[in-house]
């Protein structure tokens, strides 16, 4: 049996009862319900129809994101949560390259690397080097005057640690920022990259080895090992090629908001809802949803 979910964007909810029904009966669903009217219900099926990628490309259309999962084991017990441009709306080292004046030759890289058109480690050293001579205290300056937390964020660790999950950050950014994101968000724990300083400037240099693609993926098998559980017992969420590998294999991997290229090669793929969609997927009803 599956678990059939149609979410919209919170903040202008578009999804509508008959929606849902025409759905539901087309497909021989049952038990159909509400977890927050107007902007995600669910409701489950004996099997999945054929054409299921044909509705989702029509749902989109409206604002409706589509997601189809196991019915059983589908309430995670760890989530792994990428950190620029997942739990925060921006990428760190796009904002700090904005600072030096060098945004745009910064942000083509960012962009081509979070597609998977250039090699994350060479990609990030290249970035870092063209910081070289910073202020270190443009780093404080990016996350009081540039940083935002996108929304839901800090109900889905709030609401997934309450009901005794273990929430880890791991991010292919820096620890300057991550240590502040995951503190203010109550995360258990996290993991980023070093930038190196010397005299009160950035060097220009990161420290090795890179934390990258396969990094994310280790994070993931070692705390899901130390905690007892499998990786089927994982959440992991992001939006960039370096996120795929542990994507593929958390048992329930959200590309939110992803890049085209990373969205589809995932199975759950969120475009209009925010991170509370990541609970309606586990079968949390909003008034479980904590703050």
């Amino acid at each position: 049996m599956h678990i059939v979910t149609l979410l919209t964007n919170p903040a202008h909810p578009t999804l509508e009862t008959a929606t849902i029904e025409a759905l539901c009966n087309a497909w021989g669903g049952a038990d159909m319900r509400w977890l927050a009217h107007g902007i995600a219900a669910e409701f489950a099926v004996d099997t999945l129809p054929g054409n299921f990628w044909d509705i989702w490309s029509e749902l989109q259309g409206i604002g409706v994101d589509l997601v189809a999962q196991p019915a059983e084991g589908r309430r995670k017990k760890m989530l792994i949560a990428d950190m620029d441009s997942t739990m925060i709306g921006q990428e760190c080292i796009d904002e700090l390259a904005d600072e030096a004046g060098i945004g745009p030759r910064v942000a083509d890289i960012t962009a081509r690397a979070m597609n998977g058109e250039l090699d994350f480690e060479g990609a990030l050293r290249e970035r870092v080097g063209l910081l070289a001579g910073l202020d270190v205290g443009v780093v404080d300056k990016v996350l009081a005057e540039r940083i935002t937390y996108t929304p839901g964020g800090a109900a889905l660790v709030a609401t997934m640690k309450a009901n005794g999950a273990h929430c880890v950050l791991v991010s292919g950014g820096f620890t300057n920022f991550a240590a502040k994101v995951a503190a203010d968000l109550g995360f258990d724990d996290h993991q980023a990259n070093t930038l190196l300083v010397e005299d009160g400037k950035l060097t220009g240099k990161v420290a090795e080895p890179i934390l990258g693609r396969e990094a994310k993926i280790e994070a993931l098998t070692r705390i899901s090992t130390d905690l007892g559980i499998t990786p089927d017992q994982v959440m992991a969420v992001g939006d960039g090629a370096n996120d795929l590998g542990m994507l593929g294999l958390a048992g329930a991997g959200v590309a939110l908001h992803a890049k085209p290229t990373v969205a589809m090669q995932c199975d759950i793929r969120i475009n209009h809802g925010d991170l509370t969609a990541l609970l309606y997927l586990q079968g949390y009803m909003q008034d479980a949803l904590r703050v």
